[in-house]
């Protein structure tokens, strides 16, 4: 007959069979939320969110950018009409900025400061306690040793053990004394707290990683400029050609500075032949003042040597050519009279310019075509470009007259033309033919509508501005990070126990064993250096010797 038991109705039943009524107690919502958090301040979910944010950023990489490129977002659009749309909606041209991304870099960071500041108060807790208590049998030990302290040496159970004790402190451990008076007294050390200090370390330093990251992208800004020779750009919106702001960027956080080119300079390579025609070196010149009314100050911009003006920095990152070139419609008046800037195209700098005069009258100018700096004739008649340097520049333009459309609010890109709308005047399949003019050329277009001069030739730069200030924080915190990496995988967590007794014949047994918490391959290492101090302490008669 089975065993039975009476449920709550008083009714027998046989406690041998499983019940079928088992009621498995509720979380409830606080048991639920306890539960939630408990798994998002894991560490196996701190490291797979790492993963995640990691392979969120890739589309970063693959789809263009709307805060650095609009224009190129909505051309891949155009072309891309289906999934275009589709990528658009799900914020995959704006991935840094995209809630999915954002909530991928809020959760990590909640996900570690969760885990991290437990493990803290509980290492805390760990450093503030004593050593464990040494184990009955530490033959069982990784690491063992036994030795005896000659009776001639003098030593008793307990003054081996201070003096083992004052050894192992020597050596870096925090170490306990039991059983002092006792006839079998032992001494428990440890040592190597600084490995999980190293650790905490790297996940707090990962903590001041992102939220440097994210003051960055908060409060910071980057912009691009082309500043011509004898040109001024001063640190304010206006004067940016494209500016991509923070998300919380405020314009009187702006540094007040201004930079004027005084002179730009490139060298070229001229002994090698296989490298002929190569920039050697980029030198820009510039006066700059750090407010209104600050003393101007002569520096040198260069590659990979920016101009700091507090957390703002100003790289060299493009250089060309922008003809001066002077304009003037069919009524003789002066329509247009500056530096144009010209895009380089290839290594010889030939370069593609766009010049528009939307000042002229009765008919809007425009011009599009090439300059060359060393223009040469090749062989098959065509002007070619042969050298960097501008020892025969010449441009080759086509004219055209008509609406520009720069009066209906429209941005347009001042490096192209639309030539939708408008009547061409010169080109080569024309009877009038392409514009070609030399420096200090005028040529006067065609039906009266005016001339252009070639009046000279200026240099440009290109300077990229980024104002980054998290940057200083992220430099601190990686080296840190990297600095607590270090120590996690070079420290050892080690423990040690030694206990001392009287042998009959008057001498003093000692046995010695060591553990590690963890792998640890230098703990042989370790065990061998505490017998050699033994030894070395205690003149023992048969050093090495194992029991």
């Amino acid at each position: 007959m089975g065993n039975t038991v009476k449920d709550r109705t008083g009714q027998e039943q046989d406690s041998s069979k499983p019940s079928d009524d088992v009621t498995l107690p509720s979380l409830g919502f606080v048991g639920t939320l306890r539960f939630v958090w408990r798994q998002l301040t894991s560490m196996r979910t701190a490291l797979f969110l790492l993963l995640l944010l990691a392979v969120a950023s890739v589309p970063g990489s693959l789809f263009p950018q709307r805060p650095k490129n609009p224009a190129t977002v909505d051309q891949y659009i155009e072309d891309h009409p289906v999934a275009g749309p589709w990528l658009d909606r799900l914020q995959f041209f704006d991935v840094y900025s995209s809630v999915w991304f954002s909530a991928i870099y809020l959760l990590l960071f909640i996900s570690l400061v969760g885990c991290v500041i437990p493990r803290a108060a509980q290492h805390a807790k760990a450093m503030r306690s004593k050593p464990p208590r040494t184990p009955r049998r530490l033959s069982r030990l990784p690491e063992y040793g036994a030795m005896a302290i000659p009776a001639t040496a003098g030593m008793t159970p307990s003054s081996a053990i201070e003096d083992a004790a004052a050894l192992l402190k020597k050596r870096g451990y925090r170490v306990q004394v039991r059983d002092r008076d006792t006839a079998r007294p032992s001494v428990g050390a440890e040592r190597g707290f600084l490995k999980e200090v190293g650790n905490l370390l790297f996940h707090f330093a990962l903590i001041g990683v992102l939220i440097s990251f994210a003051v960055s992208g908060m409060f910071g800004y980057r912009g691009q400029k082309i500043l011509v020779e004898g040109g001024t750009f001063v640190n304010n919106l206006v004067s940016y050609d494209s500016f991509t702001p923070g998300t919380n960027f405020v314009t009187e956080w702006m540094d007040p500075f201004s930079i004027r080119l005084d002179d730009f300079s490139v060298t070229f390579e001229r002994q090698s032949k296989s490298n002929y025609g190569q920039p050697l070196d980029f030198t820009a010149e510039v006066t700059t003042k750090t407010a209104p009314d600050a003393q101007p100050r002569q520096q040198v911009l260069e590659v990979n040597d920016p101009l700091s003006f507090n957390a703002t920095n100003v790289y060299l990152v493009g250089n060309g050519y922008a003809p001066v070139v002077t304009v003037r419609d069919g009524q003789g008046n002066v329509a247009l009279s500056e530096p144009v800037v010209a895009q380089v195209q290839d290594a010889s700098y030939t370069s593609t310019i766009v010049i528009k005069a939307p000042d002229a009258q009765p008919s809007q100018l425009s011009f599009v075509g090439l300059f060359i700096p060393t223009a040469v004739t090749g062989p098959d008649g065509q002007t070619v470009a042969s050298d960097p340097d501008p020892l025969n520049p010449q441009l080759l333009l086509d004219s055209y007259y008509g609406d520009l459309g720069l009066d209906k609010g429209v941005p347009t890109n001042v490096y192209t033309l639309d030539t939708t709308g408008l009547t061409q005047l010169n080109g080569r399949k024309l009877d009038t033919g392409g514009i070609v003019l030399q420096a200090n050329e005028t040529y006067q277009l065609p039906e009266g509508k005016g001339s252009i001069t070639f009046e000279g030739l200026k240099r440009y730069i290109g300077v990229d501005i980024t104002h980054d200030p998290g940057k200083y924080g992220a430099l601190v915190f990686s080296s840190l990070a990297v600095l607590g990496l270090l120590m996690s995988l070079f420290i050892g967590r080690r423990r040690v126990w030694i206990r001392a007794g009287a042998h009959e014949d008057g001498r003093t047994m000692v046995e010695y064993g060591l553990l590690a918490r963890g792998e640890d391959y230098r703990l042989k290492g370790e065990g061998k250096a505490l017998r050699s101090l033994f030894d070395k302490k205690w003149l023992t008669t048969n050093p090495h010797k194992e029991q």
